[in-house]
C-alpha cells in the first residue's frame, strides 16, 4: 500500500500537458470559446493584459485580410492579366502608361500573406494553450501570474523565449519568405523571354523539362556545368586537404625547427584579403601580364607566344584549381595543425613499440584520426566549392566561352551560370530551377555522405 501510495504521488506530481488536444477536449466554456475569441480564457481568469494582446493580434489579423489579404490570396492563382499599356495624351502631346498589374508584387504579396496566416496559426494555438493552462491552474487553486509576473519570466525560465524570438522573426523574413518567393518563381515565366517581366504566369514543370533535355541548348549548358561544377568541386577540396595535411605533418614533425616561422610563412596570404590576390593573379597570367612577359625574356616561350591560361578551356581550369590551392591550402593547414596537436602521443608510442614504421603509422593512426575529425569539414569545403563564386567569377569570370550560344563559360559552375542567368540574361524563372537542383544536390549528397563516415556512426569512438 506504500509503495502504491508513493507510485501514485509522483503520478500526480507530473504537470499537466497544456496542448491544443487537451484544451479542446477538456477545456471549459471559456477555453473552447478562445478558439474563436482569441484571449477570452485569459481575460476570464485574470490575465487581462494578455487577454487584450491575442484580442488585437487576431484583430489585426481579420482586418489585414480583409483589407488586402485575401485580395493578395486570390490573385495568386493567375499573378495579375492586366498588361500595361501605352496611350497617346493629345493634351500633352507625349506618351503616357497605365498603370497594370506587376506579377512580381503579386507573388511576392501572396506568398507572404500566406507566411503570415502561418504565423497566426502559431499564435492561436499560443492563445489556446495559454487559456487552457490559466484554467487549470485557476481549477487547482494555485497562482495565476500576471502580464508583469510574465515578463519577468522572460528573464528567466522562460528566457530562451526572448532570445530566440528576434532571430525567428528575422529567419522567417529574410530566409524563408526569399526561399519559398524564390521556389515559386521557378514554376513560372518570369524571363526576358516575350517580354514577362512585368506580367508573367504559372508554367508548372516546363521550366524543369527544359533544363533536363539534354539536346536543347539550356540542357546540355546545364548537363555540361553540372559535370564540371562537380569535377571542380572534388580536386578544389581534395587538392587543398592533400597540400594542407603534407604541410601540416611536415612542421609539426618533431625534427623541424622554426615551426612558427614556417606556419606563418604559409599562413602570410591569409592576411591579403582574397579578391585581392584573386584579381592580382587575373591581371599576372593575362596574354601581356607579367607571368607571360616573364617567360618571354626567359626565352621559355617565344617572343610572339603566350601560354593560354584564361583562353583555353583545360588551361583555365587547370589554373583556378591550381590558383585555388595555393589560396586555400593556408586555412586548410591551420584545420590539420590543430587535429595534429591532439592526436594523443601514446598511439605513437605504442606503435612504435611494436614495431610500426613512419608510412604504417600514418595510415592507422594519423590518417583515420584526421578523417575522423574532419569528416564534417570536407562536406562542409565540398559544399562551399560547389557554390564557391568568389574563385570562379573574380579569376576567370568563367571564360573562355566557346559556344556563342551557349549562356556559360567553360569555367562556369552552377553559382555563376546562374548569376549570369538572372542578372545579366534576366532569365530568372530558370536561374531559379537552378537555386532548387543545387540545393537539392547538395543537400541530399552531404547528408548520404556523413551519416555514412565514422564522424557519424561512431561518434565518440576516438
Amino acid at each position: 500500500m506504500k509503495k502504491r501510495g508513493i507510485v501514485t504521488k509522483r503520478v500526480n506530481e507530473f504537470p499537466t500537458p497544456y496542448t491544443c488536444r487537451n484544451a479542446i477536449q477538456k477545456g471549459g466554456p471559456e477555453t473552447k470559446l478562445s478558439m474563436i475569441l482569441m484571449g477570452l480564457g485569459n481575460f476570464v481568469h485574470g490575465q487581462k493584459i494578455k487577454g487584450l494582446l491575442y484580442l488585437a493580434v487576431e484583430v489585426a489579423y481579420i482586418v489585414f485580410m480583409a483589407v488586402n489579404g485575401i485580395t493578395f490570396l486570390s490573385m495568386l492563382g493567375g499573378l495579375g492579366s492586366v498588361p500595361q499599356k501605352e496611350v497617346w495624351d493629345e493634351a500633352s502631346q507625349v506618351y503616357l502608361y497605365t498603370k497594370g498589374d506587376q506579377s512580381i508584387l503579386i507573388l511576392l504579396y501572396g506568398v507572404a500573406t500566406i507566411l503570415v496566416s502561418v504565423l497566426m496559426v502559431f499564435a492561436w494555438r499560443g492563445a489556446l494553450q495559454s487559456a487552457y493552462k490559466a484554467e487549470c491552474l485557476a481549477k487547482e487553486g494555485k497562482h495565476v501570474n500576471t502580464f508583469g509576473e510574465d515578463l519577468k519570466s522572460l528573464l528567466h525560465e522562460n528566457l530562451h523565449r526572448l532570445l530566440m524570438t528576434p532571430p525567428m522573426i528575422f529567419i522567417f523574413g529574410f530566409t524563408i519568405l526569399p526561399l519559398i518567393f524564390m521556389i515559386c518563381m521557378a514554376f513560372t515565366n518570369y524571363s526576358k523571354i516575350d517580354n514577362h517581366l512585368m506580367l508573367f504566369d504559372w508554367v508548372g514543370l516546363d521550366n524543369f523539362k527544359a533544363l533536363f533535355d539534354s539536346s536543347s541548348i539550356l540542357g546540355s549548358t546545364f548537363w555540361s556545368v553540372l559535370v564540371w561544377t562537380l569535377v571542380w568541386a572534388f580536386f578544389a577540396t581534395f587538392t587543398n586537404y592533400i597540400f594542407g595535411m603534407i604541410l601540416a605533418i611536415m612542421i609539426n614533425r618533431k625534427d623541424t625547427k622554426a615551426k612558427g616561422f614556417w606556419r606563418f610563412c604559409f599562413v602570410l596570404s591569409c592576411a591579403v584579403p582574397m579578391f585581392v590576390s584573386l584579381l592580382i593573379m587575373r591581371t599576372m597570367l593575362q596574354p601581356e601580364g607579367e607571368v607571360n612577359v616573364l617567360l618571354r625574356n626567359l626565352g621559355w616561350i617565344a617572343q610572339d607566344a603566350s601560354l593560354p591560361f584564361f583562353t583555353d578551356p583545360t588551361w583555365a581550369r587547370v589554373t583556378v584549381i591550381v590558383v585555388n590551392i595555393w589560396v586555400g591550402v593556408p586555412y586548410t593547414l591551420l584545420q590539420l595543425t590543430g587535429v595534429l596537436q591532439n592526436i594523443p602521443a601514446d598511439l605513437y608510442e605504442a606503435a612504435r613499440v611494436d614495431g610500426a614504421n613512419s608510412i604504417q603509422i600514418f595510415f592507422k593512426i594519423t590518417l583515420p584520426y584526421m578523417l575522423y575529425v574532419t569528416t564534417p569539414y570536407l562536406i562542409a569545403t565540398f559544399t562551399g566549392n560547389v557554390n564557391n563564386f568568389n574563385i570562379i567569377y573574380l579569376l576567370s569570370g568563367g571564360d573562355p566561352i566557346t559556344d556563342l550560344s551557349s549562356t556559360a563559360g567553360s569555367t562556369d559552375l552552377l553559382v555563376t551560370w546562374l548569376y549570369k542567368l538572372t542578372v545579366d540574361k534576366q532569365y530568372y524563372n530558370i536561374g531559379a530551377v537552378i537555386g532548387i537542383l543545387t540545393f537539392i544536390i547538395l543537400a541530399v549528397g552531404a547528408l548520404f555522405t556523413y551519416r555514412r563516415s565514422k564522424s557519424y556512426k561512431e561518434e565518440g569512438g576516438f
